[in-house]
C-alpha cells in the first residue's frame, strides 16, 4: 500500500506537467480544430533551450520559463498567421502534415546542433526531496507541477476573465457567429495557438528536467499527449487536466507496481475501456464544443 501511495503522488506531480503541455494543445485544437502536431516538438526544443541556458548562463530552469514562454508565444501565432491560416482556408489536412513537417524539420535540426544523445537537465535539487508522513516529494518534481499549475492558472484566467479569452471560447464554440459580434477570429485564432505554443514552452523547460531527452522524444510525447485529447474530449480544458493526470497517475502506478514496460500499454487499456462507453471522452461534447 505504501508503494501504491507513493506511485500515486509522483503520478499527479508528473501528471500536472502532462496537462500544461495537453492544455496548449487543447487550446490550438480548440479555436482552430487543427491538431498541433508540432506541440510535443517545441516542449523537447524548449528543454534544449533550457539546458542551454542552464549549462551556458547557468539560468535556473524555472527561471528560463521567463524567457521560452513570450519567445513561444510570438513562434506561435507566426505559425499560424504565415503556415495554418492560408492552408486551413484551403485544406485542414493539408494543415496538419505541415504541422507533421515541421515537427520532423525541428527534430533534424536539433539533431545537427546538439547530436542524438540523450540529455537531462540537472540543478542543484535534482536528488533533493522531502519526507512528508513517511512519503518521498522529490522536489524537481514538486516544483516542475507548481509551474504548471501556476501557468494553468494564468491560463484559466485569460479564458475567463478578459476580452481575449471570450473571443477565444465565442471562436472556439462558433467562429462564424463570433465573426458576426465583431469577433477578429483570425487575430483570436493566431493568439490561441501562440497561448497553446508558450505553454510547451513552459512544460519544455520542466519537462527537461524531470525526463532524459532528444529529438526522437517527440513521438512518444505526441502520443500521450493525443491520447490525453482523446479520453478528455478534444475541446475540453477541465477533460483535458482530468485526462492528464489519469495519465500520470496511471504510468507512474504501473511502472512502479508491475513494469516500466507495461506502464504505456495500461494507459491505452483504460483510453479503449472510456471511449467504448462515451466516443467523446470524459468531458467532451459530440457537438462543436467550446473551451
Amino acid at each position: 500500500m505504501h508503494l501504491l501511495v507513493q506511485a500515486t503522488i509522483v503520478g499527479i506531480l508528473i501528471g500536472g506537467v502532462y496537462a500544461l503541455l495537453a492544455s496548449g494543445q487543447t487550446m490550438i485544437y480548440g479555436v482552430t480544430r487543427t491538431i498541433n502536431f508540432a506541440q510535443a516538438i517545441f516542449a523537447i526544443l524548449s528543454a534544449y533551450l533550457t539546458y542551454t541556458l542552464f549549462g551556458a548562463l547557468g539560468l535556473d530552469p524555472l527561471l528560463s520559463v521567463l524567457v521560452l514562454v513570450p519567445a513561444m508565444f510570438v513562434v506561435g501565432a507566426a505559425m499560424y498567421m504565415v503556415l495554418i491560416r492560408p492552408l486551413a482556408r484551403s485544406s485542414g489536412e493539408l494543415a496538419l502534415i505541415v504541422l507533421y513537417a515541421i515537427g520532423i524539420g525541428i527534430q533534424g535540426l536539433l539533431d545537427l546542433v546538439y547530436k542524438t544523445n540523450t540529455r537531462l537537465i540537472t540543478p542543484s535539487y535534482t536528488d533533493l526531496s522531502w519526507t512528508v508522513a513517511g512519503f518521498q516529494i522529490p522536489a524537481v518534481r514538486f516544483f516542475a507541477c507548481l509551474l504548471a499549475v501556476a501557468v494553468l492558472g494564468v491560463l484559466h484566467v485569460i479564458r475567463l476573465r478578459t476580452k481575449l479569452g471570450r473571443a477565444l471560447r465565442a471562436t472556439a464554440e462558433n467562429p462564424v457567429a463570433a465573426r458576426l459580434l465583431g469577433v477578429d477570429v483570425e487575430r483570436t485564432s493566431a493568439l490561441g495557438m501562440g497561448l497553446g505554443v508558450a505553454t510547451a514552452g513552459a512544460a519544455g523547460a520542466v519537462f527537461g528536467m524531470i525526463f532524459p531527452f532528444n529529438g526522437n522524444t517527440q513521438y512518444d510525447l505526441l502520443s500521450k499527449l493525443l491520447s490525453i485529447g482523446v479520453l478528455g474530449g478534444m475541446a475540453s480544458m477541465p477533460g483535458t487536466i482530468v485526462a492528464a493526470v489519469v495519465l500520470g497517475v496511471i504510468e507512474s502506478v504501473v511502472a512502479a507496481e508491475i513494469s516500466p514496460d507495461w506502464s504505456a500499454f495500461s494507459f491505452l487499456v483504460v483510453l479503449f475501456c472510456v471511449l467504448s462507453v462515451r466516443p467523446q471522452g470524459l468531458f467532451g461534447q459530440r457537438l462543436r464544443g467550446a473551451l
